[in-house]
């Protein structure tokens, strides 16, 4: 499968339909790369191993889009995970061997979730859903009972959304305990937008690469550091990455073709 490079990692370069058919047919943990995701994996060794780890990094986010653009590796299509997620229930709708756990929200949420997807789907393809208390990933007694339960509900679809880089973090750590679970989702607020609790962006704005400012002005509090603070360093960084490329490229053109170290004569 073609990837494209993008500082420290990479991204899959696939576009939906196929993915949806590979995660179907195969299984795989998947993340959702966007700004914020790729400055944390400047400094964040464990979230940069749990993304070496998984099977699928597609490209969440327009402005990243449009940054690989800028460095002459063009991605398919942008996926962002809650695009992904109602796709892919959609997309095995009629396939009683898919069965989703959700994991995430606040106190009703997975379980309001649920209930709208089953609804929309026309058959329980949400097994369970639960909402795990904050802090919850530095709890083993806690996580051990989500585990069972996971394993109980008889899923084949971990679906988390507990934000960055627990989620990722979560599954690299426990997985192999989950003896049904083939597909891994790691989704961050899409169990809101799911439950009605969050609205997201109108797809317009979305293309626009503004969603990231829709979602600032519905959560000012809460996402005001990332969007305005924390991600900004980003731009820098793909600013030298595309110096480096520009000067390699200026390098390559003044020194002579060689090859295995000699150079050849022309």
């Amino acid at each position: 499968m073609n990837t494209v490079s993008l500082l420290n990692t990479s991204i899959h370069n696939i576009g939906l339909q196929e993915l949806l058919a590979k995660l179907s047919k195969y299984g795989g943990f998947v993340v959702t790369p966007n700004v914020d995701h790729v400055v944390r994996l400047q400094q964040d060794v464990e979230l940069l191993n749990a993304y070496q780890q998984a099977d699928y990094r597609v490209c969440d986010s327009k402005i990243l889009e449009y940054a690989l653009k800028l460095l002459g590796t063009p991605v398919r299509e942008k996926i962002s995970g809650s695009d992904l997620f109602p796709a892919f229930y959609e997309y095995n709708r009629h396939n009683e061997d898919v069965k989703i756990f959700l994991l995430g929200g606040q106190t009703g949420i997975p379980e309001q979730a649920m209930d709208n997807i089953n609804a929309k789907v026309g058959r329980n393809i949400v097994v369970e859903a639960h909402s795990p208390s904050f802090g919850f990933e530095k709890d083993e007694q806690e996580c051990r009972a989500i585990i069972e339960k996971i394993n109980a509900s008889g899923a084949t679809v971990l679906a988390i959304g507990v934000g960055t880089p627990k989620q990722e973090k979560w599954i690299v750590k426990y997985r192999h305990l989950l003896t049904n679970v083939k597909v891994f989702l790691a989704i961050g607020a899409t169990i809101d937008f799911e439950a009605g609790n969050k609205s997201r962006s109108p797809k317009w704005i979305s293309e626009a690469g503004l969603e990231w400012l829709y979602r600032l002005a519905a959560e000012p509090r809460r996402l005001w550091k990332r969007y305005l603070v924390d991600s900004l360093p980003f731009f820098g960084l793909v600013l030298q990455h595309k110096l480096q490329m520009l000067s390699a490229d200026t390098a390559d053109t003044a020194v002579p073709k060689t090859t295995f170290g000699v150079q050849k004569i022309i």
